[in-house]
């Protein structure tokens, strides 16, 4: 059974530009400007949650406040075709790797990593080199962020706790 996807209107669309601009705005303030009532809002908040389209709230965090001072992006190349699953798998083992994607050109994959120092992002970068598939990497260190709003500035976790020894290091 095939289902299609809900009515998506205009005033979905102010609804959602105003929760991503801020999600702690009421539905009584949404709905003041776009001409609804706090109840016809939170509805259509309900119906595009139950949808999927709106998949969840989150605050954004300035990194540093959470010990990420360093940050770069990887690219990843691979011996042979490393399947889009085992690369998932790999970079769910690193709390520092953000964001990952695989992409065209010619890398294989693109990690976004966030690290205490140079010296977390080193010892990180070393425990992504040790998989078998991969052939090699290129970081790009970020040095500041021209768009500082964007959602690449923020983070969404916090910082791992310090190895208690350099033997929980990988």
């Amino acid at each position: 059974m095939h289902s299609t996807p809900p009515p998506f209107d205009e005033l979905d669309r102010k609804i959602l530009t105003a929760l991503m601009a801020n999600a702690r705005t009421s539905f009584a303030e949404i709905g003041s400007a776009i001409g609804l009532s706090a109840t016809a809002v939170k509805r259509r908040v309900d119906r595009l949650r139950d949808s999927g389209v709106i998949t969840g709230f989150t605050a954004t965090v300035k990194p540093s406040a959470l010990g990420w001072r360093t940050e770069a992006y990887v690219e990843v190349y691979c011996e042979g075709a490393a399947p889009p699953r085992r690369l998932a798998e790999v970079v769910r083992n690193h709390p520092e790797i953000t964001a990952a994607m695989t992409v065209t050109g010619g890398a294989d994959a693109l990690l976004h990593v966030r690290a205490r120092d140079v010296q977390h992002f080193e010892e990180v970068l070393e425990r992504i080199r040790v998989e078998p598939f991969i052939r090699k990497t290129i970081s790009v260190m970020v040095l500041s962020h021209l768009l500082p709003e964007s959602p690449e500035a923020g983070a969404t976790h916090a910082a791992p706790e310090e190895p208690s020894d350099a033997a929980d290091v990988r």
